[in-house]
């Protein structure tokens, strides 16, 4: 069993690991509470509707943007701790489901940054007439759907690990299977979501929090992994 073939060293960073996926999940959250109803516009909006958001609304974006940098480090330490829990599974299996995990979150965490720079530009460009609030817009909405690439990533290695080792459960790893399946899909729909406003913009909130309730049930895994005092 996987909690006999650590040290008490290893189970002490399991459990801070698995608490930084808690802290992960919190902050995205808490951000998209502070950018959704301030009116944060949807993928495809029209230009006007940004330039009125981030022209009016930087306060938001600069307070949920303040969130991001923590919530980069927690992931990439809830990455850390998943690959520590799985790697000496995998190996006696010759595997490396875990690490296609991590560089998934890497990849998103890189970017997510992207992504927040540019709602941080935005907030001096908008404009009425302004030409490169268009073009950082689009770019904008590009780079946020095609990320559910890397998300998808993240979870079916994490999972597919997970389940092989038997450290998460059954239902867990297919709910990390199906909002991986339902990111790709957004992410290979991206020219169509962001031309078309619309019910294909779902797929992608459906798998987003999906991988919310997913994290955050692995990070409680991964806190469970050390015995009761």
């Amino acid at each position: 069993m996987l909690r006999q073939t650590f040290g008490g060293a290893a189970l002490g960073f399991s459990r801070i690991t698995g608490i930084a996926a808690l802290g992960f999940a919190g902050a995205i959250v808490l951000a998209n509470a502070i950018m959704v109803p301030a009116g944060l516009p949807l993928t495809g909006a029209e230009i006007g509707e940004v330039n009125a958001f981030f022209g009016a609304r930087g306060d938001a974006v600069a307070v949920a943007s303040a969130l991001t940098p923590a919530a980069w480090l927690l992931a990439t330490l809830f990455g850390a701790g998943a690959v520590s829990a799985l790697r000496r599974s995998e190996r006696d299996r010759g595997e490396a489901w875990s690490l296609l995990g991590f560089a998934g979150l890497a990849l998103q965490n890189a970017t997510f940054a992207a992504v927040i720079a540019i709602r941080l530009a935005l907030t001096s460009t908008a404009a009425p007439g302004n030409a490169t609030t268009g073009g950082l817009w689009v770019l904008h909405d590009a780079l946020f759907t095609l990320n559910g690439t890397f998300l998808a990533l993240a979870l079916i290695g994490l999972s597919v690990a997970g389940l092989r080792a038997g450290l998460i459960r059954p239902w867990h790893g297919t709910l990390g299977l199906t909002a991986a399946a339902l990111l790709f899909g957004s992410a290979t729909l991206t020219p169509l979501i962001i031309d078309h406003a619309g019910p294909l913009g779902l797929l992608g909130l459906a798998g987003w929090l999906m991988w919310v309730v997913w994290i955050i049930a692995y990070g409680l895994t991964l806190i469970r992994l050390n015995p009761a005092p």
